[in-house]
């Protein structure tokens, strides 16, 4: 499965793979995170039943603190 994630290509096994199965791959599962699908935000709530599909466009905004 191809994904484009924050503008990288990345691949991955040709499985179901799901938005919250994505984070966990990317080390970000349980951290404040906004998450869009192919331009639509995916709220957290639906994380886990947001099924990803060859070829989506994702976008990946993590939350940092400063000031």
């Amino acid at each position: 499965m191809k994904l484009t994630i924050n503008g990288e290509h990345h691949e991955f096994q040709p499985r179901e793979l799901t938005v919250s199965d994505l984070l966990g791959e990317l080390g970000l599962r349980g951290r404040p995170v906004a998450v869009e699908v192919n331009q639509r935000l995916v709220f957290k709530r639906e994380h886990a039943s947001t099924e990803l599909k060859d070829g989506d466009q994702i976008e990946v905004v993590t939350m940092v603190g400063g000031g």
